[in-house]
């Protein structure tokens, strides 16, 4: 999966705002918030083509005393989120 073009992610007062731009500004109306961790995956997703797996091995390398079982739950809402949104495509 991956970040949809047309997608950008802005910080604005600590709060990070996932929003169209372009001609996706056009038929996308409004703004996903993400937190901290959400912004990580994003970016993730922005530099490319990523599973849901990888997602959640970046996780675990990143931050200290979790595991796979810990952020798998919080990986697959983020997905759903964004995949609801239309922003993610496979």
């Amino acid at each position: 999966m991956k970040i949809k073009e047309g997608f950008v992610l802005e910080e604005v007062g600590g709060t990070y705002l996932a929003v169209a731009v372009g001609a996706m500004a056009g038929s996308f109306n409004g703004m996903v918030r993400l937190n901290g961790t959400g912004a990580f995956l994003w970016n993730l997703l922005s530099e490319g083509e990523k599973t849901r797996e990888e997602l959640v091995r970046e996780l675990v390398k990143t931050y200290d005393d979790v595991t796979e079982k810990d952020v798998l739950p919080g990986v697959i809402a983020f997905e759903e989120k964004l995949r609801n949104a239309g922003i993610i495509e496979d």
